[in-house]
């Protein structure tokens, strides 16, 4: 019986040490990856006046990623957001929100971020930090990622990585602070993507 259990826990074991393998990015090539926009979410939430946090997201950006598989380091990452697709649910908020007392779509009309270092910091997590541009300003932010998975897609049978990310920033640093403190000046970011070989 106690061998039994043993090779049962030893057999969970390497099935765990599989699955966790297989979102290692050195299971797909390197190369051109583009997003796969029908499983893609960008979102930041906010304190509301100490009530809620409020959801809002983006439906339309993209991310292209260049992979060098054999030096992560030396692969190149950007994002491009259209402002005016933020997504409250709620349209008289997305109004307000595209005014001149936020992202002010009418004289902004891109939200880009390029990756200025990416670095492994485990077999699958990686840490990378860029510039972001909001509303013509430019400041550096690092999100924390992790390589859910990355390996052939089982339908498309074309190498796909999925990437889960998130990162922190004050919206007062891209003149995006109005009503602070009142309405939080932290806002967390967090990025679901699918990314296809070109």
């Amino acid at each position: 019986m106690k061998a039994t259990l043993q090779r049962l826990i030893a057999a969970a074991a390497a099935l765990t040490l599989s699955a966790f393998a297989s979102a290692g990015i050195g299971d797909v090539p390197a190369g051109e990856y583009k997003l796969e926009k029908t499983h893609a979410y960008l979102t930041f939430s906010y304190l509301h006046l100490g009530f809620s946090r409020p959801v809002v997201g983006f439906s339309d950006f993209d991310v292209s990623l260049n992979l060098d598989q054999s030096d992560v380091s030396a692969s190149a990452l950007s994002v491009a957001v259209n402002p005016a697709s933020v997504d409250t649910g709620v349209p008289k908020f997305d109004d307000h929100l595209k005014s001149d007392d936020f992202f002010d779509v009418a004289n902004h009309t891109d939200i880009s971020f390029k990756a200025t270092s990416i670095e492994m910091t485990g077999e699958s997590t990686l840490q990378i930090t860029g510039d972001l541009t909001m509303k013509g300003i430019t400041k550096p932010i690092t999100l924390d990622a992790t390589i859910n998975k990355a390996a052939n897609h089982p339908m498309r049978k074309t190498p796909t990585i999925g990437i889960s990310a998130s990162g922190q920033l004050k919206r007062s640093d891209w003149d995006l602070g109005r009503y602070a403190p009142n309405v939080g000046d932290d806002v967390s970011l967090n990025i679901q993507v699918e990314l296809v070989k070109s």
